[in-house]
């Protein structure tokens, strides 16, 4: 352990003279002589001086030691030792400092703190309040490294089997990566000379503090991106950083950062310096990328290579549906050999066609000739002589059927002195049991009625008035021929 004050072999102040001039400072204080007879001081007095003494004497150290015992408060401070081969101290972390450190500190990991002595005079123990902790050399990062990918391994966070392919063309790509240094320009001049793609660039910090979170933060914000919203969500998310040391690249070996590149939904490429630096991330990452230029050769393929292929693939095409269609034609045209001519195929068919119309010509020259002849017969029968001797036959007997209803009709009778009786409803009275019966009754004569009653028939009601006679109808149209009513 080294500490930036004189050797105690020096004339200079050293821890014991400095406490012993502490005392004798209490004693001029409290006004008594130093000795066997000054008065005792209290244990605070004492921490309170061994205090002073200690932060004055020590006010900024800087420590090597390996971390033992590490262990971090539910309120954000981080406590642990320094020690070595032959001593130990327990050092303090305040939770602002512990929040910006670039590294999870673990024990067995060597490491340089930088802070200041202080006591802690309830349990009368020192203690260093550290302001800044690093690894102590590559040696020490590189068994951090190995501790961290051994425990996030166990974890499934490497596992092939969760590797995802990437998207053949995407059509937009996100890169986590700093907007101002070489490695963006590098990976969209890229793109841009393979295949030119929609790129969206989350700027982050890759190294110092607050470089971890700022690149884990941008992981997961590509990754909650709903597909179809203001900003395209990537087919692909590439995590660039250019070379260096170990300790510049560490925070592409934090557990935030690889956690989120393996939690990611989207496929993830991980370009973390040269060919030959890596990082956890890249064992997170569905593929690793030696350089970031590499992985914007892996995010697409060549345009002109692609136009090439389809124009390869098209000629291909037509070729194989050229050949198909000659030998096709080949085939009909062979097959068309075996066929019979045309003309042997319709010959048949003509003589057909020709018979049925010579059979239909005679039919309907046939059926004219019989129509014809029952058309003439009909004719015959319709001669005008027949007709007329037809015509007074039919009114000489229409003539005599009429003198028979005019000999039948009674009103003929009644001209002649004749009457009808009949009863007060109209019905006809045929018999002097139905006239003494009916009582009141009318007698029609040719010109009237008169009403009258049966011997023993009450009084007789007035006479309506005669009805007139009715007119005979008009006789029908003939010789001779007279009413028929």
């Amino acid at each position: 352990m080294s500490v930036p004050f004189p050797d105690p072999a020096s004339d200079d102040d050293t821890p014991a003279r400095l406490l012993a001039e502490g005392g004798a400072r209490d004693n001029q204080l409290s006004g008594s002589p130093s000795g066997d007879g000054a008065p005792a001081l209290s244990v605070s007095q004492l921490s309170a001086a061994i205090k002073r003494i200690v932060e004055d004497g020590f006010a900024r150290v800087r420590v090597r030691g390996e971390l033992s015992g590490t262990k971090r408060a539910a309120s954000g401070h981080f406590y642990g030792c320094l020690k070595d081969d032959n001593a130990l101290i327990d050092i303090v972390m305040w939770k602002g400092q512990a929040a910006r450190l670039a590294f999870r500190p673990e024990d067995g990991i060597e490491v340089i703190a930088t802070g200041r002595l202080t006591t802690y005079p309830g349990r009368s123990k020192y203690q260093l309040v550290v302001e800044s902790l690093e690894v102590a050399g590559e040696g020490a990062l590189m068994l951090l490294f190995e501790k961290l990918k051994a425990r996030l391994g166990a974890e499934g966070l490497f596992d092939q089997a969760k590797k995802r392919a990437l998207p053949f063309l995407p059509r937009t790509i996100g890169v986590v990566t700093s907007p101002t240094g070489a490695v963006i320009r590098d990976i969209l001049h890229r793109l841009a000379d393979r295949c030119p793609s929609h790129v969206i660039v989350w700027p982050v910090l890759v190294q110092g503090d607050g470089a971890a979170a700022q690149v884990a933060r941008a992981v997961r914000g590509f990754d909650s991106l709903a597909p179809g919203g203001p900003v395209p969500r990537p087919d692909l998310v590439i995590v660039a950083r250019g070379g260096g040391s170990i300790e510049d690249l560490w925070a592409f070996n934090e557990e935030v950062v690889v956690r989120a590149i393996a939690e990611c939904r989207i496929p993830t490429i991980s370009a973390v310096g040269h060919e030959t630096d890596v990082t956890l991330s890249d064992y997170a990452a569905d593929v690793r990328a030696p350089t970031p230029t590499a992985a914007a050769e892996m995010a697409v393929p060549v345009r002109s290579e692609l136009t090439g292929q389809l124009a390869t693939w098209n000629g291909r095409m037509t070729g194989a549906t050229n050949r198909h269609r000659a030998l096709a034609g080949e085939r009909l045209a062979a097959l068309a050999r075996h066929l019979p001519k045309r003309e042997a195929l319709y010959t048949p068919q003509r003589q057909r066609l020709d018979d049925a119309g010579d059979r239909l010509d005679r039919s309907q020259r046939h059926r004219l000739a019989v129509t014809s002849e029952r058309l003439a017969s009909r004719a015959a029968a319709l001669r005008p002589s027949l007709l007329a001797r037809r015509w007074d036959r039919d009114h000489a007997r229409l003539e005599g059927i009429a003198r028979l209803l005019a000999s039948l009709d009674p009103r003929a009778l009644l001209s002649r002195g004749y009457a009808m009786v009949r009863d007060a409803s109209g019905g006809l009275v045929t018999t002097a049991s139905a006239a003494r019966e009916a009582g009141l009754m009318r007698l029609q004569f040719a010109d009237g009625e008169v009403p009258v009653a049966a011997a023993d028939a009450p009084p007789t009601p007035p006479s309506p008035s005669p009805r007139p006679a009715r007119k005979p109808p008009p006789a029908p149209p003939g010789k001779g021929q007279g009413e028929l009513f």
